[in-house]
């Protein structure tokens, strides 16, 4: 990273304003230099040729006089015979020197020229206007010199535009670091308040501006993800809570009996604490299994989805099933749907087991299509849930008492997987009403059982 990437935003920022305001104002006083200096060398040429008109008329009428030729405004004058020789001067030229330029005007004009280097003026440019004079012996010729207009026109101007230029870029920088360390304010005011932010202490929120900008709608929307990743974690630690609690429950019944075993060997039935540690371990088991399944569900991790027959797939897991309760079957054939064969199998396994729990003497399934989805229902003619309970079934290790009641052994965990599989394959899992028990109603994205030599090719139902 670069040492201009590691400054300070503000720095940045304050250099970057800077920089631009210098640019504008240097671009706008090169063009008021320009400008003016233009303006002023028009107006010093005017007065030039004004100038050499008044003095040649004089010269015309009263000839040539030392105080003509006094100059003044750092001129120089040089008066030309007919020949071309100089035979007066302004004072600190001789009249034999060289002429001034080598401008030769016609006779019924005169000529001006800007011009730098001349032989009597070294380093210098001047503006030079020769002027033909008629004399009653020829044309003789005035020849008049002024200094040029420096390229900074004079210190009356420059001061006052570099004065201005360093205020302006100075006001700039200044007000730009404040302005942006005053907006960075609520900024630096969050990043204080998530720094005590920990794993342990998820109570803290960022102030919110009183403003109705950005940074509002920032501290808003950090102050949302907390409630959220607050709500996760209090989540966690009452999942961690209630598996450690549903763990606990069959490795205790487990060190029981085997310690009651092992303090009277000889009085113990050791195939009834075979048969009670086997429970035991079945439960524990399921348990584990359920929390490996929640997890890979929490990662979203899924295996290979493929088009499946819902309807055959319902059809072959009521027949491997053991029969408790009678189950009546209303399977509409060619409902295919896109999804995990085994997350789905989970699924009807775990409506299937909850309604044979449930269930006074029959069990539902209905397997239908319905407006481009696929519905499976699973009824049983149990007691029913409250519509009060309708969603705190599908919470995590939540078991309802007559669920305590008819199955002790149960984990809490099989609705809630349910659901997020559904989830996880778009479809929804809801507890519906029902003239009588629980009506369980799966939904998920479904297509028309497409024809055998286009089987890869689903179509909407």
């Amino acid at each position: 990273m670069s040492t201009w990437h590691r400054r300070s935003i503000r720095t940045r920022l304050t250099v970057v304003a800077g920089a631009i305001m210098a640019l504008l104002c240097t671009a706008v006083a090169v063009f008021a230099l320009l400008a003016i200096r233009e303006v002023t060398v028009e107006d010093r040429t005017k007065w030039l040729t004004i100038h050499a008109v008044e003095m040649a008329k004089k010269i015309r009428r009263s000839g040539v006089s030392p105080r003509l030729l006094s100059g003044g405004h750092n001129q120089a004058v040089q008066v030309l015979d007919p020949a071309g020789t100089p035979i007066a001067a302004t004072p600190g030229f001789a009249a034999r020197e060289p002429p001034i330029t080598n401008l030769r005007p016609d006779v019924d004009s005169y000529m001006i020229a800007r011009l730098c280097d001349l032989r009597a003026f070294p380093g210098q440019c001047k503006i030079v206007i020769s002027y033909p004079l008629y004399k009653a012996d020829g044309v003789w010729q005035l020849n008049v010199a002024v200094a040029d207009v420096p390229w900074y026109v004079g210190p009356q101007l420059l001061i006052p535009l570099a004065a201005g230029w360093l205020l302006l870029v100075g006001a700039t920088t200044a007000g730009t670091y404040r302005t942006v360390g005053k907006t960075l304010e609520p900024v630096r005011a969050i990043s204080g308040k998530l720094s005590q932010i920990t794993a342990s202490d998820l109570g803290h929120r960022v102030p919110v501006p009183k403003y109705e900008d950005e940074l509002r709608d920032l501290a808003e929307i950090a102050n949302k993800t907390l409630d959220r990743a607050q709500s996760a974690v209090e989540q966690q630690l009452r999942f961690a809570s209630d598996a450690s609690h549903d763990l606990r429950s069959p490795l205790t019944a487990m060190r029981t009996e085997i310690e009651e075993a092992l303090m009277y060997p000889k009085e113990t039935n050791w195939p009834r604490t075979a048969n009670a540690l086997l429970d035991s371990v079945e439960r524990l088991q399921d348990l584990v299994t359920d929390l490996l399944q929640i997890a890979r569900l929490d990662a979203g991790i899924s295996g290979r989805h493929e088009l499946i027959d819902l309807t055959g797939l319902v059809a072959a897991e009521l027949d491997r099933r053991p029969r408790r309760v009678a189950v009546i079957r209303r399977l509409t054939p060619g409902v295919v749907i896109n999804g995990e064969r085994i997350a789905l199998t989970r699924i009807l396994g775990n409506l299937l087991d909850n309604a044979k729990r449930h269930a006074d003497s029959a069990i539902t399934v209905t397997v239908m299509p319905e407006s481009g989805t696929a519905v499976l229902e699973v009824c049983d003619d149990g007691e029913g849930i409250p519509p009060d309970q309708h969603e705190v079934i599908f919470q995590r290790f939540a078991r309802l008492e007559a669920s305590r009641r008819r199955d002790s052994g149960g984990t809490g965990l099989g609705l809630p997987i349910a659901r997020q599989i559904a989830e996880t394959h778009g479809g929804t899992l809801t507890i519906e009403d029902s003239p009588r028990g629980a009506r369980f109603v799966l939904r998920l994205p479904g297509y028309a059982a497409p024809p055998a030599d286009h089987a890869h090719l689903p179509t909407g139902l």
